[in-house]
Parts: structure tokens; sequence; C-alpha cells
């Protein structure tokens, strides 16, 4: 007997990031403009569509960078999408770790857009 379900495709939509791209010397003055930059390309984005900031074009990362980062993310979550830093150079990488912020700003290695690779999880090899 069949259950009198048809069947058909099931469409997923998969929702590519949002992308900001920040480059150079990231000084202090620079994390409200880069805040609004991130608000105007998330402004009539799909609700909870995920942001991404490239940071591979970083000049000597140093705290305001990392400030910046950080509110960037909290902007991001204020207006409904999760955000990640793809791309960042070792020297940001190993300062977000040292400062306890790498498991929340950083996208994991070979995961595209920030998303976990393969699985549902926050963090590979979890459940």
């Amino acid at each position: 007997m069949s259950s009198g379900r048809g069947g058909g495709l099931v469409c997923v939509e998969d929702t590519e990031p949002i992308v900001l791209r920040v480059g150079g010397l990231v000084e202090p003055a620079d994390a409200p403009r880069l805040c609004a930059e991130l608000t105007a390309l998330l402004d009539g984005a799909a609700p909870g569509a995920p942001a991404v900031v490239d940071a591979d074009a970083l000049v000597r990362p140093g705290l305001a960078a990392v400030e910046a980062l950080a509110r960037l993310r909290l902007t991001a979550h204020r207006l409904g999408h999760p955000l990640t830093v793809r791309n960042a150079p070792p020297d940001l990488r190993a300062l977000l770790a040292l400062l306890g912020l790498a498991d929340r700003l950083l996208s994991p290695p070979g995961a595209p857009g920030g998303r976990t690779a393969g699985t549902s999880a926050s963090r590979p090899g979890t459940t």
C-alpha cells in the first residue's frame, strides 16, 4: 500500500552569506563606520541570513581590529544575523585566541561562509 504522499523533491533554500570585506589597518575610529556598512548590507537581507567578515586583507591586526570585529558581531546579532570571520591572518587568529574570542568569531577551518562543514552542530565533532 502507498501512504498517499507524492514522491516529489523537497526544496531547501540555501542562503548565501552577506560578505563585508575589511582590509588595511583598522583604527579605533573605524568601528562605527564598519558597523554602519554592515547594517546597510544586512538591510533587506533574508531573516537570519549569515553574515561573514572577510579579513584576508587586514594589515597588522591589533586590538582595534578585534574591537571592530566584536562590535560587528554584536551589530549582526542585534539585527538577527549570525556573523563569523573568515580568512583571518594568523596573527589575528592568535590574538582572538589569546582574548578568548576565537570560538565566537572565527569560521572553522574549511567551512564555507562560516558554516560548519558536514554537520548541524555548532562545533565540528559535537552532536
